[in-house]
């Protein structure tokens, strides 16, 4: 009994300080037998023994690193094996799908768009879009089905904590999507589904200061999105609340979900522009609403447009409002502002100030640190690469 323990803590550690290294290598690029001691405090023997089995193995390779006029043997580096399987990435928006294949050492190889018909709900077209794009990724990349390790989903929306499956989303609605259905054939890969958001709050996340507590993210588009970065017991969390679709208002607007005076209805870019051309509340929202439409509305309030801008207005302090209530809930904490809504945050700041400032923490410490990010898009992909290449670690040092 106390062998086969021994065995598995031995097997554990090595797994653990395996994929330290292979973190490593991914992050900082490649790094010789002394740097990686460096990165991952292990000692020499164990980087030894770890990095001559993972390139035997073919997880890593070696290469040469010639300095111009130096004697001796030139400096050996290591690095991710790029062959050693390959992730694709699908970025679910509101009128178009991204599909981007990287290879295991993170570097983006291929990235193409398909663009998809706002008006139509129904599951069966897109599964058969997703399914014959990614049949295109490897025929335009010359790889196998069993040469993707990982496809890696994510949409706005909410999903299974447990499985790869869409639960609700405002492209869908109620339509649900098992991925791990939609690509069964590809038997080799681990299937993963994130929240749009989850995925942005958790590439910030990577980037806060050492012991800083947390991070609410929000992204500002078509749909309103809330990533959560929480320090809980030493290990970070990101969560995704369902913040868009929180009572804003009682018997308010119509919002895209069925319900009335959720965030969203008053935040959205079709919550702008029912505010704007004063239509009636209980109308039946627009289901996608082009972004030079909203610029223009924007150029409006700029100009001094009444109703232009009181939409944005009434954005932000249906946005400043809800964050209080999630501020008061989990402390105060900076947000991060992202997606294409940020072109129009300083007509809506003072409304978002204003709510904020509805909640007794606020009052007491002042308003949070706000940053608007740029790049959402390539956040969101640092998202996919940063939980998928993981789980090609844990699913390739299982075998």
């Amino acid at each position: 009994m106390r062998v086969a323990q021994a065995r598995s803590s031995t097997e554990f550690l090595r797994r653990t300080n395996s994929i330290l290294i292979l973190r490593a290598l991914r992050e900082r690029g490649a790094l010789s037998h002394t740097d990686i001691i460096s990165e991952t405090g292990l000692a020499s023997a164990t980087v030894s023994a770890i990095t001559a089995e993972l390139t035997h193995a073919g997880i890593i390779e070696q290469s040469e690193q010639h300095t111009p006029g130096a004697r001796g043997r030139p400096r050996v580096l290591l690095q991710p094996a790029q062959g050693c399987g390959y992730l694709v990435a699908i970025a679910i928006s509101s009128d178009a799908v991204q599909f981007s294949l990287a290879d295991y050492s993170g570097r983006l190889l291929d990235r193409f768009y398909e663009s998809r018909n706002q008006t139509i709900k129904a599951t069966a077209p897109f599964v058969s879009l997703l399914r014959t794009s990614l049949e295109r990724i490897c025929e335009r990349s010359q790889i196998t089905d069993r040469q993707i390790l990982a496809i890696s989903i994510s949409s706005k929306g909410i999903v299974d904590s447990a499985r790869p499956v869409l639960l609700w989303s405002p492209i869908f609605g109620d339509g649900q999507i098992d991925f791990a259905d939609v690509f069964a054939q590809y038997d080799n890969a681990s299937i993963i589904l994130k929240n749009e958001t989850a995925l942005v709050a958790g590439a910030l996340g990577t980037r806060l200061p050492l012991g800083q507590l947390g991070l609410a993210v929000v992204s500002l588009g078509h749909n309103i999105g809330l990533g959560l970065v929480r320090a809980v017991d030493g290990e970070t969390q990101t969560l995704a609340p369902n913040f868009s679709h929180m009572l804003h208002l009682p018997n308010g607007a119509r919002c895209r979900c069925g319900a009335n005076g959720c965030v969203e209805a008053y935040a959205g870019f079709y919550a702008i522009l029912r505010t704007a051309f004063e239509v009636p509340k209980d109308h039946i929202p627009a289901q996608f609403v082009p972004l030079s439409e909203i610029d223009r509305i924007a150029d409006s309030a700029r100009r001094g447009d009444r109703m232009a801008g009181f939409a944005f207005r009434q954005a932000g302090v249906a946005l400043g409002q809800g964050l209080s209530r999630l501020l008061s809930l989990h402390g105060r904490m900076p947000i991060a502002i992202t997606g294409p809504g940020t072109r129009y945050y300083e007509l809506m700041r003072d409304g978002l100030e204003s709510g904020l400032a509805e909640t007794h923490v606020v009052r007491m410490h002042g308003v949070p640190e706000i940053t608007l990010v740029e790049g959402e898009a390539e956040l969101v992909f640092e998202g996919h690469k940063a939980s998928a290449l993981e789980r090609i670690d844990e699913h390739i040092l299982g075998k």
